[in-house]
């Protein structure tokens, strides 16, 4: 009657104290259940903060209800069956108001991808309060004492919801990531996760870049423990934990964190996403995989893209060969052909020389393979920037510091001119490069550059035996600009006056014709 009393004097209705007084009515009556129409119905209005009362109204009713048991529990039948039907009332009340909930739980599903921000962050807080709701009462039967219930179907709806194809959910999925705190949200993100992404590439051939964006940021958002006995942080609470449970077990979630990356690797993915995926692949997926052998396959189709993905997917090809025994002959060959003039102006430059030094550390590599390397980059050189070049120079010394059988290159006795060097630019195996049979000329002529910090650091050659290794992590990242600065700043010699004799006019004379029109100020 009051809410009639407002209409009639034609002031507005406030959607707060309407939706709360319907929702305190259907939880004093099941006389007043019909109410829970006008609240769904709220859900679909027009207006943000109509739709936000809503949602938070139907966080008050169906939480409460699942908290007094007050939903039907087990297989969902058939509303209209239920109703012609001769059961009870309490059964048919909760088996009506199971099915509001499974339309208000679908509907704050279509809300993740509302436009405005606020109705999607309540949107989600709500779905999984009812979560760990469900987690707490369960709305299905255990198949046995002590069996493990979790709400999957409405997790998995949450999940999909997330990855949306046609939504960027990057602002949300950083909301999310607080649950992942959580070792059983975890565990059922990588499930679920898996799973949308089958259904979605089942649905679609090529999904849509946004797609792929989101499922990558969802993925790379899950990061493992390190130890089992951290498996103790739940969101759904339990009386007490059993063994029984896989989700305990630290083994069962590098299994599920397993094959939820391979889920998404053995798909064709965009190529800026590579790029992402090789970034984090050595730090933040081989670790936590239960057989990273696995990853093979991925990274040596990656090999083969080329530019900063080769050498990204090295890396990852690289920890394999070194703390799993794979066997991949063709490493050293791939990481070789990488090097071309443009190494030298890309913006992942650096990256490149500190991984091509981590790879080139180890001091049982044959002499014929650290020499190809050694000649190709000084022959690269020739044509390098000054900063490159202050950083590649110290790179080869480097090499040869620590592989003696390669200083040959430095103290041949008779160095073979640029026409008959032996070695050969062009061969892409670089064993049959004949660099062992050349010598180092290049850094002879750069000892000739006009920078003199260049020529400085070509100088350094002759004095590899004696000196220790020096760290290019410094020069890495050098740049232009601040060589440009660094001269700037250096203090040279007094200038020297290079004229004597001081002018007399333009040309030298103070009769000629120019003086008489023009004079030097």
């Amino acid at each position: 009657m009051e809410m009639e009393g407002e209409a009639e004097r034609g002031r507005p209705c406030d959607p707060r104290r309407a939706l709360g007084r319907l929702v305190q009515a259907v939880l004093s009556s099941r006389g007043e259940a019909n109410a829970v129409f006008d609240i769904l119905a709220a859900l679909q209005s027009e207006d943000q903060e109509e739709v936000q009362e809503a949602v938070r109204a139907c966080s008050r009713l169906f939480g409460a209800l699942l908290e007094r048991g007050e939903l039907y529990v087990g297989q969902l039948p058939s509303e209209d069956t239920v109703m012609a039907g001769s059961q009870g009332a309490m059964r048919k009340y909760k088996v009506w108001m199971r099915h509001r909930y499974c339309s208000c739980c679908n509907r704050l599903g279509e809300l993740l991808a509302h436009p405005a921000f606020q109705v999607k962050e309540l949107a989600l807080g709500t779905l999984m309060k009812f979560v760990q709701l469900e987690g707490t009462h369960p709305l299905e039967q255990p198949k046995w004492e002590g069996h493990y219930l979790f709400p999957r179907t409405l997790f998995r709806a949450v999940v999909r919801g997330l990855v949306s194809p046609a939504e960027d959910h990057s602002l949300l999925l950083s909301q999310f990531r607080e649950y992942l705190e959580f070792d059983d949200i975890r565990y059922h993100t990588m499930q679920a996760a898996s799973d949308a992404v089958a259904q979605v590439t089942n649905q679609q051939p090529e999904p849509s870049v946004i797609f792929w964006n989101n499922a990558f940021t969802l993925l790379s958002a899950v990061s493992l423990p390190r130890q089992e006995h951290d498996l103790s942080s739940f969101y759904v609470k339990h009386a007490e934990l059993s063994d029984k449970w896989k989700v305990t077990h630290l083994r069962e979630h590098r299994r599920a964190f397993q094959a939820m990356w391979l889920s998404f690797l053995k798909h064709k993915l965009p190529l800026s996403l590579y790029k992402k995926v090789l970034l984090v692949m050595h730090d933040s997926i081989l670790p936590h995989l239960a057989q990273p052998t696995l990853m093979i396959d991925f990274l040596t189709s990656a090999c083969d893209v080329g530019g900063a993905i080769s050498l990204l997917a090295l890396n990852g090809l690289f920890i394999l060969i070194h703390k799993h025994n794979l066997e991949y002959p063709d490493f050293y060959r791939k990481l070789y052909g990488l090097l071309d003039p443009s190494v030298f102006h890309v913006k992942y430059r650096a990256r490149f020389f500190h991984l091509a030094d981590l790879f080139l550390s180890s001091s049982h590599l044959p002499a014929y393979l650290v020499a190809a390397f050694a000649k190709r980059l000084a022959r690269l050189a020739l044509t390098a920037p000054p900063e490159a070049l202050l950083m590649v120079l110290p790179f080869i010394c480097n090499l040869l510091r620590r592989h003696p059988a390669c200083r040959v290159l430095v103290h041949r006795p008779q160095s073979p001119e640029m026409d008959s060097d032996p070695y050969d630019p062009e061969e892409e195996d670089p064993a049959k490069s004949r660099a062992l049979e050349s010598c180092l000329w290049e850094l002879q002529t750069l000892q000739q550059h006009y920078h003199p910090e260049v020529s400085r650091a070509a100088s350094v050659i002759s004095q590899v035996l004696s000196v220790a290794e020096v760290s290019i992590a410094p020069l890495l990242e050098l740049s232009a600009y601040e060589v440009f600065e660094q001269d700037l700043k250096r203090k040279g010699p007094e200038p020297v006056p290079l004229e004597f004799i001081p002018a007399q006019g333009l040309l030298g004379r103070r009769d000629d014709l120019c003086a008489q029109f023009f004079t030097l100020s």
